[in-house]
């Protein structure tokens, strides 16, 4: 009898071990589904803009997913610094929002996407082999985020959407700002971080293209990078009262070897008063950056 039993508690562990592991499979190596296309989702008209026969896209909305941290599929990870901070800088797993699960860097490429990472916590503003701007990942520094990134940050954003020429788009994250210009044709007057933005409306879908980037935002904390000829296209699909579908194709010929896609679901804020909050990080980031030099009163800057 008491052989049974132990051989009935050993199968027991067994099926409930590997139904664990199918519950928890690792995320990097997880084969993630592909989420569905706007044109997937079931038939939904968004109510209209008073006054127009626009989709009304007003309201607070954000991203539930650790794209910020790699947007390609990623375990779980400790942070720059674990045996100070514990589990409070660790990274969470999450998966990819990169349609094919891959980002198609050119080969050469590679090496600088694997140096930012490295560095990705490393800030040297005085330092005569690197400017104060190319070293360690921007975000680290509350320095724009730039586009899509700001997008599936960990903050809500605002959408105001007038009977005018122009949406605007406001994030909590170091109160960013974004002029959308509808239906024009204006050139970037020059480049800068969070790009120039060009808007129309293909049937309910907002199709925004951006161009006129700088260098010097990364699409998430793994190092994921771009170049000044960067171009993304992005559209806001309403697909139900509570959700917009997002996707943004981003083109960059001198990084990667051909355009490609991301794409992630957005909610609504549903909280009882909800509004962006102040977060202007900039002194947060002062230490890291001039704490050096405030240290040193007699060196003197270059």
């Amino acid at each position: 009898m008491r052989d049974r039993f132990r051989a009935v508690v050993f199968i027991g562990a067994v099926v409930v071990g590997a139904g664990l592991r199918m519950a928890v499979a690792p995320a990097a190596g997880q084969a993630a589904q592909a989420p569905p296309t706007a044109g997937q989702f079931p038939a939904y008209r968004a109510p209209r803009l008073p006054g127009t026969n626009e989709p009304d896209l007003n309201g607070i909305w954000q991203a539930l997913t650790s794209a910020d941290w790699d947007i390609q599929g990623h375990d779980a990870q400790p942070g720059v610094h674990p045996e100070l901070e514990g589990t409070y800088d660790a990274q969470p797993a999450g998966q990819s929002i990169v349609e094919g699960g891959e980002i198609p860097y050119k080969p050469e490429m590679l090496a600088k996407k694997k140096a930012n990472f490295e560095k990705r916590a490393v800030v040297d503003v005085i330092s005569e082999d690197a400017n104060w701007y190319d070293t360690g990942d921007p975000e680290l520094k509350c320095y724009l985020p730039g586009v899509p990134r700001a997008t599936y940050m960990p903050f809500p954003f605002q959408i105001v959407q007038g009977n005018g020429s122009y949406i605007l788009i406001a994030y909590e994250y170091a109160s960013t700002t974004r002029t959308i210009r509808m239906n024009s044709s204006d050139k970037p007057p020059a480049d800068s971080w969070m790009g120039w933005s060009r808007g129309h409306w293909e049937a309910d879908t907002l199709v925004v293209d951006v161009v006129g980037f700088n260098d010097l935002t990364w699409f998430d904390r793994a190092g994921d990078f771009h170049s000044d000829a960067l171009h993304v296209v992005e559209r806001y699909t309403p697909v139900s009262p509570y959700h917009l579908q997002y996707e943004a194709t981003i083109d960059d010929p001198k990084v990667f070897t051909r355009p490609w896609k991301i794409s992630l679901p957005l909610y609504r804020r549903m909280d009882k008063g909800a509004q962006l909050l102040e977060d202007k990080c900039v002194t947060f980031a002062e230490e890291l950056l001039y704490g050096k030099l405030r240290k040193s009163p007699g060196r003197q800057a270059r």
